[in-house]
C-alpha cells in the first residue's frame, strides 16, 4: 500500500496544454480539438499506485528496454514504493495516468533504512542535510503526452507544493541519460555539467560504479534532457561524475537542489501551477 501523507496537495490541480492545430482559412475553419486537460494529485490507494507502476513499466521496460526486477509482470514494482508518496498526472478525458513521480520524505527514508540513490552513490557528504531532503525518482511521462510541456509543469508544481507544505528545503535524485546512442549524448551532457553546474566540494558524491565517458565521440551539439534542464533552471547542482546503471542502460547524474537557491520567479510559477483551478475539486490528498 502506498504511503499516506497529510499534506494538503489538492486532490485535483488542473492544467491545460495550448492547442497545436493550425488555423484554417475562414471559409473552411473547423472547430479545433479541445486542448488536453490534466490534473495532478498524490496517489490515494492501491489502484492509484498500480496505475503509476503500470506507466513506469510501459516507459522504462517496454519503450526504453530497462531490465526490471519486478514480482508483478507488466508493472514496475519496487521495494521503495511502499515508503514513498506517488505524484500522478491524469488526462481528464480518459482518467488515464500519463505522468508520475516518486517522492521519499526524510522520515520515510529513515524507515526504509536508506535512500534509493545510496545503491548508486556514496552520499556520505550529504549526511548533514538528509534530515531535510526529499528524494525524487522514477519520473516518466507517457510518450503521447510529452510534447506540450503541460504534464511536466504540473509535476513540478505538485513537487514545489509538496516541499513547501512539508517544510523541506532540499530535493535530490538521479537524472538519467540513455546510452543507446553509444554514449555520445551522455558524454556531452557530462562535459556541460562539469564545466558549469558542479556542486561545491562539500556536496560532492561518488558513484559506486562510475560511467567513464573518456574516448567517446561527442555529438556536434548536445541536447540536455528536459528534466535536467528544469532542475538547472531552478538552480540545481550536479554532484559529481555519473554512475552506470546497467539495468536501465543509462548514465545517472546525481542532482541536488535547495529551494533557497531557486529563483523566486520560477518558484512562484511552479507554486501557481500547483494551485487548484477555481472550479476544480479541492481537498487533502493521501
Amino acid at each position: 500500500m502506498t504511503a499516506v501523507t497529510t499534506l494538503t496537495l489538492p486532490a485535483a490541480v488542473h492544467g491545460t496544454s495550448a492547442p497545436t492545430t493550425p488555423a484554417a482559412p475562414a471559409a473552411r475553419r473547423a472547430t479545433p480539438a479541445p486542448a488536453p486537460v490534466y490534473t495532478v494529485s498524490l496517489a490515494r490507494d492501491e489502484a492509484d499506485l498500480r496505475a503509476s507502476q503500470r506507466l513506469r513499466h510501459q516507459v522504462f521496460a517496454e519503450e526504453l528496454g530497462a531490465v526490471l526486477d519486478t514480482p508483478l509482470p507488466g508493472f514496475d514494482v519496487d521495494p521503495f514504493d511502499d515508503f514513498c508518496d506517488h505524484l500522478l498526472v491524469r488526462d481528464e478525458s480518459t482518467g488515464e495516468v500519463v505522468g508520475t513521480y516518486r517522492l521519499l520524505r526524510p522520515a520515510q527514508a529513515a524507515r526504509a533504512g536508506r535512500l534509493y540513490s545510496d545503491s548508486e552513490f556514496d552520499l556520505s557528504n550529504l549526511a548533514g542535510i538528509r534530515g531535510d531532503l526529499v528524494e525524487v525518482g522514477r519520473s516518466c511521462i507517457a510518450a503521447e503526452h510529452r510534447g506540450n510541456g503541460a504534464v511536466i509543469n504540473l509535476m513540478w508544481g505538485g513537487i514545489a507544493r509538496y516541499l513547501t507544505e512539508a517544510g523541506n528545503t532540499w530535493i535530490a535524485g538521479c537524472c538519467s541519460v540513455p546510452l543507446s546512442d553509444g554514449g555520445g549524448t551522455a558524454a556531452g551532457v557530462w562535459d556541460a555539467m562539469a564545466a558549469r553546474h558542479l556542486a561545491p566540494a562539500e556536496y560532492r558524491v561518488r558513484p559506486h560504479r562510475p560511467w567513464d565517458p573518456s574516448g567517446i565521440v561527442r555529438p556536434a551539439r548536445t541536447t540536455v534532457p528536459a528534466l535536467l534542464r528544469g532542475y538547472l533552471r531552478l538552480g540545481a547542482w550536479v554532484c559529481g561524475e555519473p554512475a552506470y546503471d546497467a539495468d536501465f542502460g543509462v548514465s545517472d547524474l546525481y542532482v541536488l537542489l535547495s529551494l533557497k537557491r531557486t529563483d523566486p520567479r520560477y518558484l512562484r510559477h511552479f507554486l501557481a501551477a500547483g494551485q487548484p483551478a477555481p472550479t476544480g475539486p479541492a481537498g487533502p490528498a493521501a
